[in-house]
């Protein structure tokens, strides 16, 4: 029973994170207000790092919330912020009781899909075998160290150039910034 339920699960979970990253777009794009703009583009982030897990690439994943929706959101708003384009007033994007009544309904709606997913993944009996400690050594390190190896080894130089470009962007902001401000 649970195993007939999970293929349907996961299509309909993959439909559903795809109609909310295609929407958190239509909306990312409309929105007058930077940070607003950037709030609903972390939005696209994560709804493609579900899809990315969905599709059985972790990592893939993983460094979409990582380096997207982590890193490049705190830079994008610290310079919005810094160049002060938001303003309070703009901020709110739910506005009146039925845009709170829609966000609760569907966040009522995803805290009963994660509740379904865990009863039926503690149901499911795999019966797969275990590897053995002899099978575990001789597999390869995985996708993290084939992605790891050559960023630290051949791309080194342009690696660190990158994070040294990146801090000389900050510290130039700051600057700008400190001297509109005298």
């Amino acid at each position: 029973m649970a195993n007939e339920f999970l293929p349907l699960f996961y299509v309909f979970n993959f439909y559903l994170f795809g109609l909310i990253a295609l929407a958190g777009s239509i909306v990312f794009i409309t929105r007058k207000s930077p940070v607003a703009a950037a709030l609903w583009l972390v939005v696209v982030m994560t709804s493609l790092a579900v899809l990315y897990v969905m599709l059985g690439a972790e990592f893939v994943g993983m460094m979409q919330v990582m380096v997207y929706a982590g890193a490049i959101m705190v830079v994008f708003l610290f310079v919005v912020m810094l160049l002060n384009l938001g303003h309070p007033s703009e901020l709110n994007d739910i506005r009146g009781k039925w845009g709170r009544i829609i966000a609760g309904f569907i966040g009522v709606a995803m805290l009963a899909q994660l509740m379904a997913l865990s009863r039926t993944s503690l149901s499911i009996n795999l019966n797969l075998p275990k590897p053995t400690t002899a099978e575990i050594v001789a597999q390869p390190a995985g996708i993290i160290a084939g992605v790891a190896g050559p960023l630290f080894r051949e791309y080194l130089l342009a690696f660190e150039l990158t994070s040294v470009l990146l801090l000389v962007a900050i510290i130039g902001a700051v600057v700008l910034a400190k001297k509109r401000s005298a």
